[in-house]
């Protein structure tokens, strides 16, 4: 009996889990609660977000000096945070902690583009 009680009161194995937004490139509940659901607001500025992103990518690769390549990532993971892409965003957290090895800056052009075509996808 002790245990059936325990089992309904403990909190569900699943409470920590991604909702399905946040298993896309960009979190689409996050973003309309920022734009207060207005869909041309939140295209236009997935569009903008999309073209900060790839001046962010050209600075993070241009071969520049630490300190620059790490305020493009700072900017990077701010952008991203905003507009919820949170995979983008974690990597260019990678990036601003452990360095622009080759291996971060391929995981943040890899979630940059796949932000990128969700956004495209979604301007249609």
């Amino acid at each position: 009996m002790a245990a059936a009680v325990n089992i309904a009161f403990e909190s569900p194995d699943n409470l920590q889990g991604l909702s399905p937004s946040q298993q896309r490139p960009i979190d689409l509940v996050h973003l309309a609660t920022q734009t207060k659901g207005d869909k041309a607001v939140e295209i236009e500025i997935l569009q903008m977000f999309a073209r900060q992103a790839r001046g962010c990518l050209v600075a993070l690769s241009g071969g520049r000096s630490k300190v620059e390549v790490k305020a493009a990532a700072n900017r990077l993971r701010n952008a991203s945070l905003t507009v919820g892409a949170l995979r983008v965003a974690a990597a260019a957290d990678l990036v601003e902690t452990k360095g622009a090895n080759a291996d971060a800056l391929a995981s943040v052009a890899a979630a940059v583009l796949e932000a990128e075509h969700f956004i495209l996808k979604l301007a249609r």
